[in-house]
C-alpha cells in the first residue's frame, strides 16, 4: 500500500487540535451558509410584506371608491328628501316630520329655505318645534357645546 493516502481516524482519537483545526476551517463557510439562509428567509419575508402591502392598498382604493360612490348617493338621496318635504304643504310636512327621529327632522328643517323651515315648524307642536329648534340651534354653533 502506497503510504501518501492518510486516513482520517474514527471519533474518540482525534486530538482536540485536529479538531480546532476542523473547526476553525469550517466556521467561516458555516457563517456564510448562514448569512445566505438568513438573507433568503428575509428576502421571503419581505416579498411577504410586499404583497400583503400591495393588497391593503388595493383594498384602501376599492374602500374609497365605494365611499365616494356612497357618499354621492346619499347626497342626492338627501337632496331629493329635502326637496320633497319643501314641495310639501306645511301642515302635512310637520306632521311628517314630527314622526321621524328628531335629528333626521332637525336635518331636513336645516337644508330647506328659511321661511318653508319657519312656516312648517309653526304648524307643529310647540314641544316638538322647540325640540327640533334647539338640536338645530345647537348644530349650528362653531363651538362644541359640551
Amino acid at each position: 500500500m502506497p503510504a501518501a493516502t492518510e486516513t482520517i481516524p474514527l471519533s474518540g482519537t482525534q486530538s482536540p487540535s485536529e479538531i480546532e483545526k476542523f473547526c476553525t476551517g469550517i466556521a467561516d463557510a458555516a457563517r456564510d451558509r448562514r448569512y445566505s439562509l438568513q438573507v433568503m428567509e428575509l428576502k421571503k419575508l419581505k416579498d411577504d410584506i410586499d404583497q400583503r402591502i400591495k393588497r391593503l392598498e388595493e383594498k384602501r382604493a376599492e374602500y374609497e371608491s365605494w365611499m365616494k360612490r356612497r357618499e354621492t348617493f346619499l347626497a342626492k338621496a338627501e337632496d331629493n328628501v329635502v326637496k320633497i318635504y319643501a314641495s310639501m304643504k306645511p301642515d302635512a310636512a310637520a306632521e311628517r316630520l314630527a314622526e321621524l327621529n328628531v335629528k333626521l327632522a332637525a336635518g331636513i328643517l336645516m337644508k330647506l329655505d328659511s321661511r318653508k323651515a319657519g312656516v312648517i315648524l309653526n304648524e307643529m307642536n310647540s314641544k316638538a318645534a322647540a325640540t327640533l329648534t334647539g338640536i338645530m340651534v345647537s348644530a349650528a354653533r362653531r363651538e362644541d357645546p359640551s
